[in-house]
């Protein structure tokens, strides 16, 4: 039996629980489940993230505490997590005695490994609201790729970290003004003294591949950058002890919130703290979403690594939730919250939904709501619950056969596919364990069809093949709720008591249910409706400030110089014909590399999805620092002739606009966009 310790991110308490976050605690409660089911000994532990300048302006704005805040966010989001079936052993906070205690502890030894070093910053002050900004109250360029509207502490679109003073035009999200640069101490912990440990660690197979991959080109071109760990007051959280004044920023103590959530939790049962955390026989899992990659597995496992504790034993990493192929907008009613979903529809079915779409790579996923209708009306109620309604109330009064008939290997070849499904939920590849599980499910309806119980219960004298026919169909409709309980725990709760016999292991596909008595038939399932996901929709939309005709007047305009298309005039008129010869695909940069020989060019190694792979020469490097492009999507042309050059051979091209020199722009396709897809 394994002994496995598994945490979601912590949810901030600033904010509602919507269906973006939903796929994350969807996700892990579905591994989690299914790790209880067979057998091992697993806890899922969270906790709300509470710090920060954020929780205070909120605060003040509503005229209370920021004790008084947090409190009802976490009844909030413990409500909507209920509503979805999201069972946590214990849910904490990280403004807990546990919490602070367990910060000193990691910072403390930080301090003993000489790790820590104070240095006067330059930070951004927001001189109309009187306060120092934190990462998240700062918009501006990103100096690394030149992205616009990038928060003060990450770039979204390359991944870089800087400090909220390192942007371009920085822009004080409280006030809208222009901050000021004023001089700060702050505290950081010098993470290049950790670059073998980080280097060995991100590349030991704890994390997907694409994550790795990603992290790589942290340590191959420049020293690992110092992590700022403070903030000066005014700041709600802890403060840093003989640094009157200054508080561990929201990044330092939010991680540390997963081990004293356990301590929590070990104190109100009894269990040994260091079992958990400091036991090499006791795996910890962390599911996370990409955006939050370079925090978990940077600076937590050196915190971690420095105080002695256990490090990660796998952080499954997933991608971000578009709606129809776009951001999630309040515009169009796609920001869907939590609580907005329960009034309209059944939990149940976004849980299948997020099932069918989650794999194990670190893959963003769409949100079709057409799909999302039909394919939970076809393979849940069509196929899945449509077994038992079609048969139980037939055996009702008589319950199932003593002895299980012969059904042509049916429930044999249904058992014997545990172990691949159990693969599949092991791995995370929650989509490809659906798919085998409605395979199945193929094999099971026909069955039904061509034994047609309700012409058998017309004759009296075939009241025993009734039963017979009965009792196959509502054993593969059994063996079926079985595979799929981790996602649906409600339909299997249903499912045992139809049948007198409680699902609490995944071995109970193995053995038929016989001599059962059957429970009077209850719905376990309605279709989804269409008119209530619009009418969730339409009640999530949010109205535009202001609207617009579709008069010539009401088209923006702007300052754009000719001077360009001079330069460079359109070239002439090919047919549509033509035009479709050019394959053009979004490709990920996996790696840029400086070629030291070579004035323009950097070589870049494309990925096209799965195993996919191209090498690009690109004149581009006297625009792009090659370490800034890890994980940009581009757009390149796919079926050009390969080309022999001094330095290789370059496997096709990549889009760019501009004169040259500095002025070169990489086209990328906006965000949802995916590794192969062809660009029409």
């Amino acid at each position: 039996m394994r002994q496995i310790l598994v945490t979601s991110a912590l949810p901030y308490a600033n904010g509602h629980i919507h269906i973006g976050h939903l796929v994350e605690y969807l996700q892990t409660d579905i591994w989690v489940r299914f790790q209880k089911l067979r057998g091992h000994r697993c806890i899922y532990l969270c906790a709300d993230d509470t710090h920060g300048t954020a929780i205070t302006l909120r605060a003040n704005q509503e005229g209370r505490s920021e004790e008084e805040l947090i409190a009802e966010m976490q009844s909030s989001h413990l409500t909507d997590f209920r509503g979805f079936g999201i069972e946590f052993d214990h849910y904490g906070s990280t403004h807990s005695p546990e919490n602070h205690h367990y910060c000193n502890q990691i910072w403390q030894a930080l301090l003993d490994a000489d790790l820590v070093v104070t240095r006067e910053i330059e930070q951004l002050y927001d001189t109309e609201k009187s306060t120092f900004l934190a990462d998240r109250f700062v918009r501006g360029t990103c100096p690394k790729c030149g992205a616009p509207n990038q928060p003060g502490d990450n770039c979204d679109r390359c991944g870089a970290t800087y400090t909220p003073a390192d942007l371009i035009d920085p822009i004080s999200a409280l006030s809208g003004t222009v901050p000021e640069v004023r001089q700060a101490t702050h505290w950081f912990v010098q993470l290049e003294k950790l670059h073998g440990f980080l280097d060995e660690w991100t590349q030991s197979g704890t994390l997907p591949s694409e994550s790795a991959n990603y992290l790589k080109g942290f340590f191959l071109n420049e020293p690992l950058r110092d992590w700022d760990v403070s903030r000066p007051g005014p700041y709600f959280g802890f403060e840093i002890p003989n640094a009157q004044g200054n508080y561990w920023y929201v990044w330092f103590d939010a991680p540390i919130g997963y081990i004293s959530t356990t301590k929590q939790w070990c104190d109100q049962h009894g269990e040994n703290f260091d079992a958990w955390w400091h036991n090499p026989a006791c795996e910890i899992h962390h599911f996370i979403g990409k955006d939050i990659q370079y925090f978990h597995t940077l600076f937590w496992p050196a915190m971690l690594h420095v105080a002695g504790f256990n490090l990660p034993t796998k952080v499954h990493i997933h991608g971000f939730l578009t709606v129809g192929g776009a951001k999630m907008s309040k515009s169009t009613g796609t920001f869907v919250r939590a609580a907005k979903y329960l009034e309209h529809l059944d939990p149940s079915f976004l849980r299948y939904y997020y099932a069918t779409k989650l794999g194990s790579r670190v893959e963003d996923i769409d949100l079709n709501l057409e799909e999302f209708v039909a394919r939970v009306n076809s393979d849940l109620i069509g196929k899945v619950v449509n077994l038992a309604s079609r048969t139980a109330k037939f055996v009702e009064s008589t319950g199932l056969s003593a002895r299980y008939p012969d059904d042509g290997g049916l429930f044999e070849s249904f058992a014997k596919q545990r172990d691949l499904i159990a693969e599949c939920y092991e791995a995370g590849d929650f989509g490809k364990a659906m798919r085998a599980i409605l395979e199945l499910a193929d094999l099971a309806n026909p069955y039904v069809e061509s034994h047609a119980p309700w012409q058998l219960r017309k004759d009296p004298s075939q009241a025993d093949a009734l039963q017979d026919v009965c009792t196959v169909a509502l054993n593969l409709f059994r063996q079926l709720v079985i595979y799929l309980s981790p996602v649906l725990p409600d339909l299997a709760a249903k499912c045992g008591r139809l049948l007198n016999d409680p699902l609490t292991s995944w071995e109970q596909v193995a053995t038929p249910l016989l001599g059962t008595p059957v429970a009077k038939f209850e719905h376990m399932m309605q279709r989804v409706a269409p008119e209530k996901v619009t009418a969730m929709i339409e009640e999530s939309r949010e109205q535009a400030p202001a609207t617009f005709s579709n008069s010539p007047q009401s088209i923006a305009t702007f300052d754009d110089a000719g001077d360009a298309l001079a330069a460079a005039p359109i070239a002439a008129e090919i047919t549509i014909d033509e035009f479709s010869k050019i394959d053009l695909r979004v490709a990920r940069i996996l790696a840029a590399e400086e070629i030291p020989e070579a004035k323009k060019l950097l070589k870049l190694t494309l990925s096209l999805g799965g195993t996919e792979r191209r090498t690009v020469f690109a004149g581009i490097k006297s625009a792009y620092v090659a370490d800034s492009l890890t994980g940009k999507l581009v757009i390149m042309v796919a079926n050009l002739a390969p080309r022999t050059m001094k330095f290789g051979v370059s496997e096709g091209m990549v889009l760019a606009a501009g004169p040259g020199g500095s002025d070169i722009f990489l086209l990328s396709p906006d965000s949802g966009a995916q590794p192969g897809q062809r660009v029409q």
